[in-house]
Protein backbone atom coordinates (compact mmCIF):
# COMPACT_ATOMS: atom_id res chain seq x y z
CA UNK A 1 0.00 0.00 0.00
CA UNK A 2 1.04 3.42 -0.98
CA UNK A 3 0.37 6.65 1.04
CA UNK A 4 -1.52 8.59 -1.92
CA UNK A 5 -4.14 9.96 -0.15
CA UNK A 6 -3.34 11.49 3.06
CA UNK A 7 -5.30 14.45 5.34
CA UNK A 8 -3.72 16.61 7.51
CA UNK A 9 -5.98 17.86 10.60
CA UNK A 10 -5.81 21.29 11.51
CA UNK A 11 -7.36 23.48 14.16
CA UNK A 12 -8.63 26.72 14.61
CA UNK A 13 -10.01 26.89 17.83
CA UNK A 14 -9.10 27.82 20.52
CA UNK A 15 -5.98 27.50 19.64
CA UNK A 16 -4.22 27.44 16.05
CA UNK A 17 -2.28 24.69 14.82
CA UNK A 18 1.81 26.17 14.63
CA UNK A 19 2.68 27.15 10.96
CA UNK A 20 5.05 24.49 11.51
CA UNK A 21 2.82 21.51 11.73
CA UNK A 22 1.83 22.58 8.38
CA UNK A 23 5.28 22.68 6.42
CA UNK A 24 6.02 19.41 8.24
CA UNK A 25 2.69 17.98 7.10
CA UNK A 26 2.94 19.08 3.62
CA UNK A 27 6.37 18.12 3.52
CA UNK A 28 5.32 14.19 4.71
CA UNK A 29 3.03 14.37 2.13
CA UNK A 30 5.47 15.18 -0.44
CA UNK A 31 8.40 12.85 0.99
CA UNK A 32 5.87 9.33 0.73
CA UNK A 33 5.02 10.58 -2.78
CA UNK A 34 0.89 11.51 -2.01
CA UNK A 35 -0.94 12.11 -5.25
CA UNK A 36 -3.30 14.34 -2.79
CA UNK A 37 -3.28 15.79 0.59
CA UNK A 38 -6.30 17.29 1.87
CA UNK A 39 -6.28 20.09 4.63
CA UNK A 40 -9.33 19.54 6.84
CA UNK A 41 -9.95 21.99 8.95
CA UNK A 42 -13.02 24.17 11.15
CA UNK A 43 -14.73 27.19 11.14
CA UNK A 44 -15.94 26.49 15.08
CA UNK A 45 -19.68 27.65 16.06
CA UNK A 46 -20.20 27.83 19.39
CA UNK A 47 -23.49 28.19 20.91
CA UNK A 48 -23.94 29.68 24.23
CA UNK A 49 -26.59 29.47 27.04
CA UNK A 50 -28.69 32.30 27.21
CA UNK A 51 -28.96 33.74 31.22
CA UNK A 52 -30.56 37.03 31.71
CA UNK A 53 -28.35 37.41 34.78
CA UNK A 54 -25.26 36.91 32.76
CA UNK A 55 -26.85 38.83 29.64
CA UNK A 56 -27.06 42.55 32.07
CA UNK A 57 -23.61 42.06 32.66
CA UNK A 58 -21.51 40.65 29.33
CA UNK A 59 -22.95 40.33 26.16
CA UNK A 60 -22.89 37.04 25.16
CA UNK A 61 -23.67 37.24 21.61
CA UNK A 62 -21.10 39.76 20.58
CA UNK A 63 -18.59 37.32 22.47
CA UNK A 64 -19.43 34.09 20.47
CA UNK A 65 -19.60 36.17 17.04
CA UNK A 66 -16.17 37.47 18.14
CA UNK A 67 -15.16 34.09 19.04
CA UNK A 68 -16.20 32.31 15.66
CA UNK A 69 -14.73 35.19 14.17
CA UNK A 70 -11.59 34.74 15.40
CA UNK A 71 -11.69 31.02 14.56
CA UNK A 72 -12.26 31.67 11.02
CA UNK A 73 -9.59 33.84 10.54
CA UNK A 74 -7.61 30.94 12.15
CA UNK A 75 -9.05 29.06 9.31
CA UNK A 76 -7.84 31.48 6.55
CA UNK A 77 -4.48 31.73 7.37
CA UNK A 78 -4.01 27.99 7.89
CA UNK A 79 -5.41 27.38 4.11
CA UNK A 80 -3.49 29.95 2.98
CA UNK A 81 -0.12 28.53 4.84
CA UNK A 82 -1.29 25.16 3.27
CA UNK A 83 -1.70 26.63 0.02
CA UNK A 84 1.87 28.13 -0.02
CA UNK A 85 3.75 25.35 1.42
CA UNK A 86 1.99 22.77 -1.12
CA UNK A 87 2.92 25.11 -4.31
CA UNK A 88 6.30 25.43 -2.58
CA UNK A 89 7.17 21.89 -2.22
CA UNK A 90 4.96 20.57 -5.68
CA UNK A 91 2.11 18.63 -3.60
CA UNK A 92 -1.44 18.51 -4.92
CA UNK A 93 -3.57 20.05 -2.00
CA UNK A 94 -7.08 20.21 -1.43
CA UNK A 95 -9.13 22.15 1.43
CA UNK A 96 -11.74 20.85 3.37
CA UNK A 97 -13.51 23.28 5.79
CA UNK A 98 -16.62 22.07 8.16
CA UNK A 99 -18.65 24.19 10.35
CA UNK A 100 -19.22 22.46 13.28
CA UNK A 101 -19.02 22.51 17.31
CA UNK A 102 -15.72 21.72 19.08
CA UNK A 103 -17.23 18.48 20.36
CA UNK A 104 -18.30 17.53 16.78
CA UNK A 105 -14.52 17.96 15.80
CA UNK A 106 -13.03 14.39 16.55
CA UNK A 107 -16.00 12.01 14.88
CA UNK A 108 -15.89 14.17 11.76
CA UNK A 109 -11.88 13.63 11.75
CA UNK A 110 -12.57 9.97 12.04
CA UNK A 111 -14.82 9.79 9.08
CA UNK A 112 -12.89 11.60 6.65
CA UNK A 113 -9.93 9.49 7.74
CA UNK A 114 -11.90 6.30 6.98
CA UNK A 115 -11.12 7.46 3.08
CA UNK A 116 -7.82 8.29 3.14
CA UNK A 117 -4.37 6.24 3.56
CA UNK A 118 -3.06 8.11 5.84
CA UNK A 119 -4.38 10.82 8.84
CA UNK A 120 -1.63 13.14 10.47
CA UNK A 121 -2.64 15.28 13.35
CA UNK A 122 -0.10 17.76 15.18
CA UNK A 123 -0.21 16.86 18.79
CA UNK A 124 0.43 21.01 21.11
CA UNK A 125 1.24 19.89 24.62
CA UNK A 126 -0.35 22.94 25.70
CA UNK A 127 -3.99 21.39 24.15
CA UNK A 128 -5.16 19.02 25.60
CA UNK A 129 -8.36 18.40 22.75
CA UNK A 130 -5.90 17.25 20.30
CA UNK A 131 -5.01 14.20 21.88
CA UNK A 132 -8.58 13.48 22.08
CA UNK A 133 -8.63 14.05 18.56
CA UNK A 134 -5.94 11.45 17.90
CA UNK A 135 -7.31 8.91 19.96
CA UNK A 136 -10.70 8.82 18.38
CA UNK A 137 -9.28 8.49 15.00
CA UNK A 138 -6.42 6.04 15.32
CA UNK A 139 -9.17 3.82 16.90
CA UNK A 140 -12.14 4.88 15.26
CA UNK A 141 -10.73 4.77 11.38
CA UNK A 142 -9.34 1.55 10.80
CA UNK A 143 -6.51 3.62 9.14
CA UNK A 144 -2.90 4.47 10.22
CA UNK A 145 -2.49 7.66 11.90
CA UNK A 146 0.78 9.93 11.82
CA UNK A 147 0.90 12.23 15.31
CA UNK A 148 3.63 14.36 15.38
CA UNK A 149 4.95 17.57 17.78
CA UNK A 150 3.07 20.70 16.71
CA UNK A 151 6.35 22.78 16.95
CA UNK A 152 8.03 20.15 14.88
CA UNK A 153 10.63 22.60 12.83
CA UNK A 154 12.00 20.64 10.57
CA UNK A 155 11.07 18.89 6.79
CA UNK A 156 9.85 15.19 7.33
CA UNK A 157 12.59 12.96 7.31
CA UNK A 158 12.51 9.21 7.27
CA UNK A 159 15.86 7.76 7.69
CA UNK A 160 16.06 5.58 10.35
CA UNK A 161 12.87 4.30 11.86
CA UNK A 162 12.18 2.29 14.98
CA UNK A 163 9.63 -0.16 15.35
CA UNK A 164 8.17 -0.72 19.07
CA UNK A 165 7.41 -4.65 18.92
CA UNK A 166 5.77 -6.78 21.12
CA UNK A 167 4.50 -9.09 19.41
CA UNK A 168 1.12 -8.85 19.89
CA UNK A 169 -2.08 -7.87 17.14
CA UNK A 170 -1.98 -3.91 17.16
CA UNK A 171 1.91 -4.24 16.47
CA UNK A 172 1.42 -6.62 13.53
CA UNK A 173 -1.07 -4.38 12.32
CA UNK A 174 1.13 -1.30 12.65
CA UNK A 175 4.17 -2.92 10.57
CA UNK A 176 2.19 -3.23 8.21
CA UNK A 177 0.24 -0.47 7.78
CA UNK A 178 3.97 0.91 7.67
CA UNK A 179 5.77 -0.62 4.87
CA UNK A 180 6.02 2.11 2.64
CA UNK A 181 8.19 4.45 5.09
CA UNK A 182 10.11 0.86 6.28
CA UNK A 183 11.11 0.41 2.71
CA UNK A 184 12.23 4.54 2.31
CA UNK A 185 13.97 4.26 5.61
CA UNK A 186 17.86 3.85 5.24
CA UNK A 187 18.25 2.37 8.87
CA UNK A 188 15.36 0.34 10.46
CA UNK A 189 16.25 -1.06 13.99
CA UNK A 190 13.07 -3.32 16.01
CA UNK A 191 13.02 -2.27 20.16
CA UNK A 192 11.35 -4.64 22.45
CA UNK A 193 10.97 -3.26 25.89
CA UNK A 194 11.42 -5.61 28.51
CA UNK A 195 10.84 -6.28 32.13
CA UNK A 196 7.98 -3.93 32.38
CA UNK A 197 5.53 -6.81 31.08
CA UNK A 198 5.35 -9.91 30.41
CA UNK A 199 5.44 -11.05 26.37
CA UNK A 200 4.31 -15.01 26.06
CA UNK A 201 5.65 -16.11 22.41
CA UNK A 202 7.34 -18.75 20.84
CA UNK A 203 8.80 -15.95 18.60
CA UNK A 204 11.79 -14.12 18.54
CA UNK A 205 12.72 -10.48 17.04
CA UNK A 206 14.48 -12.29 14.68
CA UNK A 207 11.61 -13.70 12.70
CA UNK A 208 10.72 -10.00 12.22
CA UNK A 209 13.71 -9.41 10.84
CA UNK A 210 13.39 -12.31 8.22
CA UNK A 211 10.01 -10.90 7.24
CA UNK A 212 10.80 -7.26 6.86
CA UNK A 213 13.72 -8.88 4.19
CA UNK A 214 11.09 -10.33 2.49
CA UNK A 215 10.28 -6.46 1.26
CA UNK A 216 13.79 -5.74 1.05
CA UNK A 217 13.90 -3.99 4.38
CA UNK A 218 16.93 -4.54 6.51
CA UNK A 219 16.34 -4.53 10.16
CA UNK A 220 17.84 -4.93 13.54
CA UNK A 221 16.91 -6.03 16.74
CA UNK A 222 17.76 -4.71 20.28
CA UNK A 223 16.38 -5.46 23.94
CA UNK A 224 16.20 -2.72 26.12
CA UNK A 225 15.35 -3.20 29.92
CA UNK A 226 12.61 -0.58 31.09
CA UNK A 227 14.59 0.07 33.99
CA UNK A 228 12.04 0.99 36.06
CA UNK A 229 10.15 3.59 33.45
CA UNK A 230 6.76 2.91 32.26
CA UNK A 231 7.04 1.88 28.05
CA UNK A 232 6.23 5.04 26.65
CA UNK A 233 9.39 6.77 28.84
CA UNK A 234 11.05 3.84 27.42
CA UNK A 235 10.42 3.80 23.89
CA UNK A 236 10.69 7.87 24.23
CA UNK A 237 14.15 7.74 25.47
CA UNK A 238 14.79 5.09 23.11
CA UNK A 239 13.83 6.96 19.97
CA UNK A 240 15.78 10.20 21.21
CA UNK A 241 19.08 8.48 22.04
CA UNK A 242 18.86 6.76 18.37
CA UNK A 243 18.01 10.02 16.85
CA UNK A 244 15.14 8.26 14.91
CA UNK A 245 12.71 10.26 12.44
CA UNK A 246 9.54 8.12 13.12
CA UNK A 247 8.25 5.40 15.34
CA UNK A 248 6.43 2.55 14.21
CA UNK A 249 4.17 1.51 17.16
CA UNK A 250 0.92 -0.48 17.83
CA UNK A 251 -1.60 1.16 19.52
CA UNK A 252 -4.00 -0.13 22.47
CA UNK A 253 -7.10 0.96 23.83
CA UNK A 254 -11.28 -0.30 24.13
CA UNK A 255 -13.90 1.53 23.06
CA UNK A 256 -16.18 1.97 25.84
CA UNK A 257 -19.60 4.74 25.34
CA UNK A 258 -16.75 6.99 22.86
CA UNK A 259 -14.32 7.15 25.77
CA UNK A 260 -11.36 5.26 25.84
CA UNK A 261 -9.24 3.37 28.42
CA UNK A 262 -5.71 3.63 26.41
CA UNK A 263 -2.58 1.25 27.32
CA UNK A 264 0.31 3.24 29.05
CA UNK A 265 2.29 3.65 26.33
CA UNK A 266 -0.02 4.54 24.44
CA UNK A 267 -1.53 7.43 26.13
CA UNK A 268 2.10 8.78 26.69
CA UNK A 269 2.87 8.72 23.52
CA UNK A 270 -0.03 10.56 21.99
CA UNK A 271 -0.35 13.35 24.35
CA UNK A 272 3.24 13.86 23.91
CA UNK A 273 5.03 12.85 20.80
CA UNK A 274 8.69 12.90 21.22
CA UNK A 275 8.92 12.51 17.07
CA UNK A 276 6.96 11.55 14.54
CA UNK A 277 5.32 8.59 15.86
CA UNK A 278 3.11 5.74 13.17
CA UNK A 279 0.31 4.32 15.30
CA UNK A 280 -2.30 1.75 14.41
CA UNK A 281 -4.67 -0.37 15.79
Amino acid sequence: MAYKDVLLQLTSYPQSTPPPAVDFGVSFARLVGSTKLTALTFEIELHLPANALAGTLINISAIAAEERARSASCVRSLLNLSVTAADEQGVALEKAVEHCMTAEVPEIVTEYARLQDLTMIPIDTAEKFQPYIAETVIFGSGRPVLIFPASQANKARIEAVGIAWDFSRPAARAVADALPLLKRAKKVVIVTITQEKPIETRHSGLELVKHLASHGIEATVEEVPAGGKPIGEALEAFALARQLDLLVMGAYGHSRIRDFLLGGATKSIVASPPIPVLLSH
